[in-house]
């Protein structure tokens, strides 16, 4: 009997998997409100139920990937495991699910575009008469499709970017639509509207819902959840308002006001029961939750006190009189993670690099317990960021430097330390008298022939740790692997001359070629280190990075030092 049970759940198990589940993931009103974190929520409460699930994003941009797209309109550019640069939320995918997404689940108009028109030219379509519709949203099915397939997944969350009604997501909602005619009983759609309350109004207004549904109902879907986010929760007379004029049942309206940690948000969502709901719409058998783990992490975000207070110096914070943190998402989340770890309650504050380069303020630094300095391009705010360097290693201000933030600790040091007066890397200077950052060899010739995008040194590269060394230390074994985005590294000429002054390449490729980590020893310095590859992009909420589990940890001891060392002289 037993290897009967086993058998039929075998066959089971093969028949559900060979039809996965889809939910679409879209947005009504505004963008911005969250979309992203619901699709990863919804994933991550599905995936809590024993269920295979992978993640997928649909941008709208004609552009071929995110990698040419400026971070203060755009976010952060997150590259995948593979080197495909990619939307800052299949960064949200991976932390919530903890795995490691393909750049097969993530698609633009661009792409889909330059697919079909692949094809057309290779007579892939045997002569047919190529249109918009139905060829482009067919296109988008096979890709949604083959990542199910790919990841073996029971079931596939995909998000499209925007709202409903904009032009440019016409085609990807036909895509849904053809996918929920194809399989109504494995297709769910949630919308993400906003649910405003005008001060001068003082209720919420649910008008602006209204009005999405409808335009989300004219591209041929009727949304079955909706996640009305808004301030406050909402009360049972704007649930029941929305679902009379949206089609939907009550408990299919699920609130989300904001709240103070994105990872709280799968556990307020399941407080609605919506895992129940989507397993319900998606014709899954149900299974117990099983969320322990994320919970426990969650009601610890709140419970710790002592803080970390970190500055991060950037140059892509101003976007007209605004601020936008979400160019640096991976990094504030890592940092987040890392202080959790530590039971600390991280402290964030953001400067931008220009504010730094006459000198003047950067005392204001000396209150913080580490500064990181995170990857970028350009000569926007350089002399900032090398101010801002100097200050933190003559000062023993734990450092971090991250890929462009590495390259600039190694100019910093070669000019003030190193006795190498006017080194620069050759991005901002070619000529100057010391380039101890030069252009790859590779990438020099890409560069000579225009090839700018998804050229750069990108994904992920083995690198081998010094032993004895503050980077060893923190990973505890001699092997990694990080992803990259680069195009510049450590002149191989001036690595003798760095070192016999005292820089530490802790890290090396397996060659031995090329420098992947720069520090001080801790004689010298309590934390000063930079990575040429982005470490932020493997932190997990529940599995810190350990090169920022070791910077939170040197800037909080730092701390403690010098109160203990104020009490001992009074």
């Amino acid at each position: 009997m037993a290897t009967s049970r086993t058998s039929v759940s075998s066959r089971a198990s093969r028949a559900e998997k060979k039809h996965p589940a889809y939910v679409f993931v879209v947005g009504g009103v505004i963008s911005g409100v969250g979309k992203g974190i619901t699709a990863s929520s919804i994933a991550k409460i599905i995936q809590s139920r024993g269920f295979t699930v992978t993640a997928m994003k649909i941008d709208p941009y004609v552009n071929v990937d995110a990698g040419t797209m400026n971070p203060t309109e755009h976010g952060e550019v997150f590259v995948l495991d593979d080197g495909y640069e990619t939307d800052q939320d299949l960064g949200n995918y991976e932390r919530f699910l903890n795995i490691t997404i393909p750049s097969g689940n993530y698609m633009t108009t661009g792409r889909v575009y330059q697919a079909v028109i692949d094809r057309e030219r290779n007579l892939g379509y045997k002569g047919q008469c190529v249109q918009v519709v139905p060829h482009i949203p067919l296109e988008v099915v096979h890709r949604i499709k083959k990542a199910g397939k790919d990841a073996d997944a029971d079931v596939v969350v995909i998000e499209i970017g925007g709202t409903v009604g904009e032009y440019e997501n016409i085609l990807f909602l036909e895509a849904a639509r053809m996918l929920k005619s194809e399989m109504p009983e494995k297709v769910a759609v949630v919308m993400v509207s906003y649910v405003p309350m005008p001060p001068k109004v003082g209720e919420m207004k649910t008008k602006p819902t209204q009005h999405a549904s409808r335009l989300l109902n004219s591209a041929g879907l009727q949304a079955d959840v909706i996640i009305a986010r808004s301030e406050l929760p909402l009360d049972k007379k704007r649930k029941d308002k929305i679902a009379t004029f949206c089609n939907i049942a009550s408990e299919r309206v699920i609130s989300a006001p904001d709240a103070d940690s994105i990872y709280d948000i799968p556990v307020n969502f399941e407080k609605d029961n919506l895992g129940d709901t989507m397993l319900k719409l998606l014709s899954l058998p149900p299974r117990e939750r099983d969320m322990a783990h994320w919970r426990r992490f969650a009601a610890h975000t709140k419970s710790v006190t002592e803080p970390a207070k970190i500055a991060v110096v950037g140059k892509y914070f101003d976007t007209g009189d605004f601020v936008l943190s979400d160019a640096y998402i991976s990094v504030i989340e890592a940092i987040k993670h890392a202080a959790y770890h530590l039971d600390k309650k991280p402290e964030l504050t953001w400067f931008s690099a220009e504010r730094f380069e006459d000198g003047k303020e950067l005392a204001k630094l000396g209150v913080y317990d580490g500064i990181i300095v995170p990857g970028g391009f350009g000569e926007r705010g350089i002399e900032g960021k090398l101010n801002v360097i100097r200050y933190a290693r003559e000062k023993k201000i734990p450092y971090f430097g991250l890929c462009y933030g590495m390259q600039l600790l190694t100019i910093e040091y070669a000019r003030h330390v190193a006795g190498l007066k006017g080194a620069n890397t050759a991005e901002i200077d070619a000529k100057a008298p010391h380039v101890v950052i030069d252009i790859m060899e590779d990438q020099r010739k890409k560069l000579e022939h225009g090839d700018y995008g998804g050229s750069m040194r990108l994904g992920a590269y083995p690198a081998v740790l010094k032993k004895g060394t503050i980077a060893r230390d923190a990973y505890k074994k001699e092997d990694i692997r990080e992803r990259h985005r680069h195009r510049y590294e450590v002149n191989p000429e001036y690595i003798t001359r760095l070192t016999d002054a005292g820089l530490v390449f802790s890290g090396t490729s397996p060659d031995g070629r090329l420098m992947e980590i720069a520090e001080l020893s801790r004689e010298k310095h309590p934390f000063f280190l930079g990575t040429q590859f982005h470490p932020e992009f493997l932190s997990r909420p529940l599995h810190p990075h350990p090169l920022f589990v070791a910077f939170v940890k040197a800037s909080t001891e730092r701390k403690k030092k010098q109160k203990k060392d104020k009490g001992k002289k009074r």
